[in-house]
C-alpha cells in the first residue's frame, strides 16, 4: 500500500532543532517537499523564555514562537500541529501518524526533545512541572492566582528550578528551593558560583536549602523527614528523560538518547537527530542552543555539505535578574580553574545595579583578541559575544566559561535573540 503523503523530508517533533533545520535547508536552496510534524498545538516554539519572560508575564506568547505562522507559508514547509508520528520504518522510509496518515520520506530528522521527570514519592503528581507552553501558562495562572507573598515549593536546585524560583519572585511569590545536593547545579559550577548564586537568590527573598530530600508532597505542604513546609503550591524540577521511544522501535541505536555521530547521523542512513533526544559523539546536551546547532547541522549533512566542527557548548540562564552564561563543558568542576570577577552596572534590573561578572581563567583562552588567563573580564556587552564565539571555535573548553550577559533582549519579532 503506498503511502498517503510523501515529502522528501520528514522532521519529526515540533521544536526548535526542526524548524532550523528547515530554515537551514531552504537556506542551501533545498526546493523539495519539507513537512514538519509536531504534537502539541502551537506553533514551533522557543523554550528558553517559559521559565523566565513568559512566567514573569513580561512577554506574550507571540514572541516565544520560533517562528511567525506566515515563515512557514513563505518558506513552503508543510506543518502539521497537534499530531504525532508513531511509528517510523526506516527501511520502507514511512511514518505513521496518530490519526492513521501514512508519509513516506527519503530523509528524516528525529527531534522529539524529552519530558520532564515526575517526583517518585508520595503526593509527587501535585507538583506542577515546566516543559511545554502550556505547562507555563498553568504556572504561571497559579502564581497569579496565589498573589503576593504566597509560599511556593521548588524541588530541585538545577537550572530550572532556579529560573523558576527567580520568576516566581520576581511576580511576588516566597519560593523555597529544596535541592538534595550540597550545591546548586549539582555542583557542576562550583564552589564559588554556587555561592554567588545563594546570594543573589537571598537577596530576592529565595529560601535556598540544601541537603533537603522531600520524603512526600500534597497540595499545601512538602514533608522534609518528619518537618512539613506549607504552600501555595509547588513546582519539581528535576531533569528530564530522553524521548527515545519512536526511535528505539525504528530500531536505532539507543543509549540515553538517539546515538548520532558529529553530523547528526544516526545507526540508520535514513534518520539524524537533534535536539534534547540526540546524544552526539557521547554527549546529550539540553539546551536550545544545541538544538538549534543540531538542526543547522543535520540539514547540511542532509545535503552533503560540509560541516564544520562542533562548537563548545554554550548554556545560557537567569539568577534572580542576573543573565548567566556557561560556555564549554566538564565532567566535574575543577578547583584548579578558579574564576575571575568584574563588576559592572547591570542593565536589566536598573542602571544603578551591580552584577558580578564570572569567568573562568582557562588557559585555552590564550588566542590572540581573547582574554588571556588571569586577565579580568570585560564587561562590555559585545567583547563579551566575541569572547563567548572566539571560545566556541575552540575545538572543546576544559572549564565551564561563566558570566552574566547582559545583552539578550526580547524586544520583538525582528530582534529577539531567539
Amino acid at each position: 500500500m503506498n503511502p498517503s503523503q510523501a515529502a522528501d523530508v520528514l522532521l519529526v517533533g515540533g521544536g526548535v532543532a526542526s524548524v532550523r533545520c528547515a530554515r537551514t535547508l531552504r537556506r542551501e536552496g533545498f526546493e523539495a517537499r519539507i513537512v514538519l510534524v509536531g504534537d502539541e498545538p502551537s506553533l514551533p516554539y522557543n523554550r528558553p523564555p517559559l521559565s523566565k519572560e513568559l512566567l514573569r508575564d513580561e512577554l506574550s506568547d507571540d514572541l516565544v514562537l520560533a517562528e511567525p505562522r506566515g515563515w512557514y507559508e513563505r518558506r513552503d514547509v508543510d506543518l502539521l500541529t497537534g499530531q504525532s508520528v508513531v511509528a517510523l520504518d526506516l527501511e520502507s522510509r514511512e511514518a505513521t501518524l496518530d490519526d492513521g496518515t501514512r508519509i513516506g520520506f527519503e530523509r528524516c530528522l528525529i527531534a522529539t526533545g524529552a519530558r520532564p521527570r515526575r517526583l517518585a514519592l508520595e503526593g509527587g503528581e501535585s507538583a506542577l512541572l515546566l516543559r511545554t507552553l502550556d505547562d507555563a501558562r498553568r504556572l504561571r495562572s497559579r502564581a497569579l492566582e496565589a498573589g503576593a507573598g504566597a509560599r511556593v515549593t521548588v524541588v530541585g536546585g538545577g537550572f530550572i528550578g532556579v529560573e523558576v524560583a527567580s520568576g516566581l519572585a520576581a511576580l511576588g511569590l516566597r519560593p523555597t528551593i529544596l535541592e538534595m545536593g550540597e550545591l546548586l547545579w549539582a555542583g557542576s559550577l562550583g564552589n564559588e558560583l554556587d555561592a554567588w548564586a545563594r546570594d543573589r537568590l537571598a537577596g530576592a527573598g529565595i529560601e535556598v536549602r540544601l541537603g533537603a530530600t522531600v520524603t512526600r508532597l500534597t497540595e499545601r505542604a512538602a514533608g522534609i523527614g518528619d518537618e512539613s513546609l506549607d504552600h501555595a503550591f509547588s513546582v519539581a524540577g528535576i531533569g528530564v528523560v530522553p524521548r527515545t521511544e519512536l526511535a528505539e522501535a525504528a530500531g536505532l541505536s539507543i543509549d540515553d538518547g538517539i546515538v548520532t555521530d558529529s553530523d547528526q547521523r544516526t545507526s540508520h542512513p535514513a534518520a539524524w537527530s537533534a535536539g534534547d533526544v540526540a546524544r552526539v559523539e557521547g554527549r546529550r546536551i539540553e539546551h536550545w542552543h544545541a538544538a538549534r546547532e543540531g538542526g543547522e547541522r543535520a540539514a547540511l549533512s542532509m545535503l552533503g555539505k560540509a560541516v564544520e566542527a562542533r562548537r563548545a557548548p554554550w548554556v545560557f540562564s537567569e539568577v534572580a535578574g542576573e543573565l548567566l552564561d556557561v560556555v564549554g563543558w566538564s565532567p566535574t568542576w575543577s578547583a584548579s580553574s578558579p574564576l575571575s570577577t568584574a563588576r559592572f552596572p547591570s542593565s536589566r534590573r536598573g542602571p544603578s545595579s551591580s552584577a558580578t561578572h564570572h569567568a573562568t581563567t582557562c588557559e585555552r583562552w590564550t588566542r590572540s583578541g581573547h582574554r588571556r588567563a588571569g586577565e579580568e573580564a570585560r564587561p562590555d556587552a559585545g567583547k563579551q559575544q566575541e569572547e563567548a564565539q572566539g571560545a566556541e571555535r575552540q575545538d572543546r573548553a576544559d572549564q565551564p566559561v561563566v558570566g552574566p550577559a547582559r545583552h539578550r533582549s526580547l524586544t520583538g519579532p525582528g530582534s529577539r535573540r531567539w
